[in-house]
């Protein structure tokens, strides 16, 4: 009885181990796994014709993207074809000024969705001029829920003297807004309530903060670098990846 028992322990003790090995083997876990997840396909877009980028104005408008292409990728994505028009052109001009990026539309997209829906949050829409039809302001930024940022814009931006608050179809903070804000359709202003500058703005920025945004950790570093959340980032990327499969781009 004794022989039996003690077999029965070791029996046991054996099965931890190995279910123990396996998880580790078979489910890794940890920054280090965070940081090598696939990034997801970089998904292009079809363009008839494509401006030169300027630093601060470019014209996503005269960016003609293929009528038939947008068509059929806004029906398959569920993405207003205002927005996504966006979204295409700001990829293809934030690589365009820094080839090393090879951004895809699904990434802009794929932030679009997250932060506003495209544009829709509140009940809100696009125009034909791609601005929302009411300003989309997020939650006050006052040590609560999400962190502390003191107002920086003195609240023309946010309508909020004493803390800033993200704002636009893309979200940008007031004082990032500052440094990253582009004229993405030429009027000479960059507006954070219009898709086209608040995609183009998005786009570039992700360049500049991750690298090659075709390898998991030039992807993970430059959506983190947008919003330092792990759940986030996940959101994100499954976003990208259902946009990239569902318009055929995956690969």
């Amino acid at each position: 009885m004794l022989r039996l028992k003690r077999l029965a322990v070791f029996c046991l003790f054996a099965t931890c181990v190995i279910t123990g090995l396996l998880f580790w083997v078979l489910r890794p876990s940890g920054p280090a796994a965070f940081w090598s997840q696939s990034a997801p396909p970089q998904a292009g877009a079809k363009l008839a014709t494509l401006q030169g980028f300027s630093a601060r104005a470019v014209d996503i408008t005269d960016s003609t993207i293929d009528a038939e292409w947008l068509g059929r990728t806004a029906a398959q994505t569920n993405i207003p074809a205002r927005a996504l028009q966006a979204y295409a052109a700001a990829a293809e001009l934030a690589n365009t000024a820094t080839p090393g990026c090879r951004i895809g539309w699904n990434t802009v997209a794929a932030i679009g969705f997250v932060e506003s829906a495209h544009g829709s949050h509140g009940g809100g829409s696009l125009s034909s001029t791609g601005q929302v039809s009411g300003p989309i302001i997020g939650p006050s930024l006052d040590g609560g829920n999400f962190a502390a940022i003191p107002d920086t814009d003195d609240g023309v931006l946010d309508g909020d003297a004493r803390w800033d608050r993200a704002v636009g179809p893309m979200q940008f903070i007031p004082s990032t807004w500052e440094q990253a804000g582009r004229d993405g359709n030429g009027d000479g202003v960059a507006d954070p309530l219009n898709i086209d500058d608040a995609a183009l703005s998005a786009a570039t920025y992700l360049c500049g903060a991750g690298g090659d945004l075709t390898t998991a950790r030039g992807w993970t570093g430059a959506v983190l670098s947008y919003n330092q959340s792990d759940s986030y980032v996940r959101q994100v990327r499954d976003q990208a990846n259902a946009y990239a499969k569902q318009s055929g781009s995956a690969g």
